[in-house]
């Protein structure tokens, strides 16, 4: 059958490719409709899964939750930080278009009034005797705010220290500091004096140096950075408001903004994977193209071979959009996949066809020897690479399972192609006779010594594998995504710098309560989980303990009420009058610089730049005054606002706010946040575990991470198996003998043994990207096996000189390069799976050549009864060396 279609192919040549040339046409402009590539990640596992659908309807719980970016603003003082925080998420405000929501969960007005009653009560007690204490600093400040009032303070400072009332250390953090700012007024450089800072002897508290915007925007699932419009807006506007966007803190002091989260992270992924895109295409078609060339030795045939696998991919794009719909990030992959598998048919029938012609000077002849030569191995061959994709399709990795639909596909349509088109371009093209046979002869010694020492070379096998097997529970799995990201992106190197403090690290859980009432009691348990360091809820916002808080709040501002609130103010400063106090500031200063203390020595340098700003120009004194009075006014005005607080209660809480914890429909959210290493694999396994005691339905990157581990692995020992079984079912069927497909599967699962022990050794644990490679060079080696142990059956004796062993070889050139060449990728995760396709193409090809003749031993003498009828002429060559025949 198979030779009478590659006949009419042949005799009906021109039909034929016309037939394929208005397909291919066809499925070229199918394709670029319904091209589409769909970078949602989550759609890559079934939603069916369990732990799938507790994160669908935590999303439908908290939609504005669910694809965000992440502005992380860095300042060098809190005020420039909280500022451009402020200004930034006011400003995306004024896009709806493409920005959905914006919020900040940690500033806003709410957390202006309510700051100290958010606080633990030991805090908030620590802190209003602070303020006591510094009322004298504030008294002043408050009635004079300005540059005229710091000089008074300073000097009432300095003389408190000559009477004995003030330490002169407590002086010496706030001169130093006022100091550097006038030193760079005086510079003409940009400043500006921070009263948190100067008021915190210069420690910044938690996060008061960082600060986050969660943005929700406007997604494109059919570009292949969704979010790229949205991140180029946000960046724009942050420019615009001279946030810097391109580093770290600039010169002037302006603030930083990053953007992370799950959408900057995705979109910096596929940029990532397209960085190297045009450089590693040109690399692979060239480096595919010289080995075809090397395999077949003649244009014509090299022209024949890529314009089948060309057309044969386009039909198959075409193809798989039509089943699918649309491409995802895995499936994208079929190209390669073709190209790599599907040359594979193409090689074989051609090496083929080379060998029959130099015994067949007709080329219409040699064509069909070809075809009954190699028929029934490449037949079988291409059911078994079916057979290995299509065991995808059950499973739960819905991403691999499209991808095996596809390529299943497309290894039916190189199969038929290489059987029609490929028989019928070689007979138009008409390439030349050759002119000595294909096979290789010096490798018949190989093949004579590995004969001769088949028990040597099977107690080496044995030997080596039982010796490996120890290093194959060793075998380390990186089930954290992140690893397999480029730390050169800008999400992920914010992504892992905010993961190393607990307070900022995105790996926390959401757990799920079925109401407000139900929170304390579940809040509490997950409290007392070793692996938890805290828990964040919406009883955080309203705390239980109000009544004590606002009694302590309220005694310090009934002292300090007065003192923020004068009810006599100076009259605005002149110029005349700030010198004064400028001079009188510095006379007082220079009182208290004797000695060799740290503080006589600040003040004597401070009084010094008190002089010299006071003989300065207006301008400068202006300048000097905006400098250390900017954050001050804002200092006094969120003092005066945090110390009249009202009790907080769910009806009063800010809807923005009281949505991100209490859902539509009444159910809360918990936050629980891990102890110890949240970028740690054992860390994050052991707190998705412990959490899920308490709250089995609990969600998050934790558990995601966790649980997709599971899945993904489960998929690929459930597509694995299922592989084996089909295999196992069709070779049965084909070869008929239990040892024959012994003799083929056997070879094959001891190099992926040989593959797996390799990592140990190299030490590259299998991940969620290379663990892909492990099924594709199965498929390979099935193929490159059923050659080898048909080509003995029809009782080949040299196999390693045949042409056989030529087109296997340059068939896996052709194939790593397609696949290794992922190595070159920028983005560790191709990268990965490139080296690991390598890695397993080499032991499979060592199985192939070495292995498999060992085990085979010599072919039967005489023809095997229960041989296929057609198997006589398969394998591409002839047992016995032929004689020469010249070319016609």
């Amino acid at each position: 059958m198979i030779e009478r279609l590659v006949a009419f192919s042949v005799q009906r040549r021109w039909l034929v490719i016309g037939l394929v040339a208005l397909l291919t046409v066809g499925s070229a402009a199918l394709a670029a409709h319904l091209f589409r590539i769909n970078t949602d990640v989550e759609r890559l596992i079934d939603t069916d899964v369990p732990w799938r659908q507790d994160e669908i309807n935590y999303e439908k719980a908290f939609p504005q939750r669910t694809g965000t970016l992440v502005a992380v603003i860095d300042g060098k003082t809190p005020e420039v930080a909280e500022q451009a925080a402020a200004t930034l998420a006011q400003a995306l405000l004024d896009h709806p278009n493409q920005i959905e929501t914006v919020y900040r969960p940690d500033g806003g007005p709410f957390y202006d009034k309510n700051g100290f009653l958010l606080m633990p009560q030991e805090e908030l007690t620590k802190t209003m005797d602070q303020l006591v204490q510094q009322q004298g600093l504030l008294g002043p400040l408050a009635a004079d705010p300005s540059l005229r009032g710091l000089m008074r303070v300073l000097g009432l400072g300095a003389r408190g220290i000559k009477s004995g009332d003030a330490k002169l250390e407590d002086l010496d953090g706030p001169m130093t500091r006022i100091d550097e700012v006038l030193r760079k007024v005086l510079a003409g450089e940009p400043a500006r004096l921070s009263w948190q800072l100067l008021l915190s002897n210069g420690k910044a508290q938690g996060t008061e140096l960082r600060k986050f915007i969660m943005i929700q925007p406007k997604l494109d699932y059919a570009a292949l950075q969704p979010g790229a419009e949205a991140s180029a807006l946000v960046r724009r506007i942050a420019t615009d408001l001279k946030i810097n966007t391109l580093g770290g803190l600039d010169a002037a002091d302006n603030p930083r903004m990053r953007l992370t989260g799950p959408v900057a992270v995705a979109d910096d992924e596929f940029a990532t994977l397209a960085e190297d895109a045009f450089l590693n295409y040109s690399v692979t078609a060239g480096a595919i193209i010289l080995f075809v060339w090397l395999a077949l030795r003649s244009a014509s045939l090299v022209g024949a071979v890529l314009i089948t696998t060309f057309a044969g991919l386009i039909v198959t794009a075409a193809l798989g959009l039509l089943m699918v719909g649309e491409l995802n990030p895995i499936s994208v992959a079929f190209a390669a996949l073709f190209v790599g598998l599907g040359i594979d048919f193409g090689i074989q029938f051609a090496v083929r066809y080379r060998a029959d012609r130099f015994e067949q000077p007709d080329l219409a002849n040699a064509i069909r020897a070809a075809a009954r030569g190699v028929g029934w191995s490449l037949s079988l061959a291409a059911i078994s690479l079916v057979a290995g994709f299509f065991a995808f399709l059950p499973t739960a990795f819905r991403g691999v399972s499209e991808l095996g639909l596809i390529a299943g596909v497309g290894m039916i349509v190189a199969y038929l192609f290489s059987l029609t088109l490929l028989p019928a371009l070689i007979a138009v093209f008409k390439p030349k006779g050759e002119a000595r046979a294909v096979e290789t002869t010096w490798l018949a010694g190989v093949d004579h010594w590995i004969i001769q020492n088949r028990k040597i070379v099977l107690i080496i096998v044995g030997v080596i594998t039982v010796a490996g097997i120890p290093l194959l529970f060793k075998l380390p799995f990186d089930s954290n995504p992140m690893h397999l990201r480029s730390t050169k992106v800008e999400s992920i190197s914010t992504y892992l710098d905010l993961i190393k403090d607990p307070e900022t690290s995105p790996n926390l859980i959401d757990v799920i309560a079925p109401n407000v009432q139900a929170v304390p009691e579940l809040a509490a348990k997950l409290k007392a989980l070793p692996s938890v360091a805290r828990v964040i809820d919406i009883d955080t916002f309203v705390p239980p303990d109000q009544d004590q808080k606002l009694a302590t709040i309220a005694e310090t501002a009934e002292l300090l009420g007065p003192i923020l609130n004068p009810a006599r103010k100076p009259p605005p400063p002149t110029d005349a009058d700030t010198v004064k106090a400028l001079k009188e500031a510095a006379t007082a200063l220079k009182g208290i610089a004797t000695g060799d203390a740290a503080g006589a020595k600040a003040a004597g340098a401070l009084s010094g730049t008190l002089d010299s700003l006071a003989s300065a120009t207006p301008q400068l004194r202006q300048a000097a005054n905006v400098a250390v009075t900017t954050d001050l006014a804002t200092l006094l005005n969120r003092l005066r606002g945090m110390l009249a607080p009202e009790k907080v209660t769910l009806a009063n809480i800010p809807p923005k706010l009281k949505a991100e914890w209490i859902a539509a429909d009444g159910r809360a959210r918990i936050e629980v946040h891990p102890s110890g290493d949240a970028n740690d694999n054992v860390v994050l396994r052991r707190f998705a575990k412990e959490v899920q005691t308490v709250a089995p339905h609990a969600t998050g990157a934790p558990v995601a991470t966790t649980s997709s581990s599971y899945t993904i692995l489960g998929a690929f020992v459930q597509a694995a198996l299922t592989a084996l079984v089909a295999i196992f079912i069709i070779l049965s069927v084909a070869l008929r003998k239990p040892w024959d497909v012994a003799m083929t599967l056997g070879p094959l699962v001891l190099a992926t043994l040989w593959t797996l022990m390799a990592l140990h050794v190299v030490g590259m644990p299998l991940n969620f990207a290379n663990i892909i490679a492990l099924p594709l060079m199965l498929a390979v080696g099935v193929a490159f096996h059923i050659y080898y142990v048909i080509a003995w059956r029809a009782g080949v004796t040299d196999m390693l000189a045949s042409s056989l062993t030529r087109a296997i070889f340059f068939s896996a050139l052709t194939t790593g390069t397609a696949f290794g060449s992922l190595v070159l990728s920028s983005h560790p995760g191709t990268a990965s799976m490139g080296k690991l396709l390598a890695l397993s193409l080499f032991f499979t090809l060592i199985a192939a050549f070495f292995v498999v003749p060992a085990f085979l031993g010599p072919p039967p003498k005489k023809p095997d009864p229960k041989r296929p009828e057609g198997e006589d002429a398969v394998a591409g060559f002839r047992a016995a060396k032929p004689e020469p025949v010249a070319v016609k």
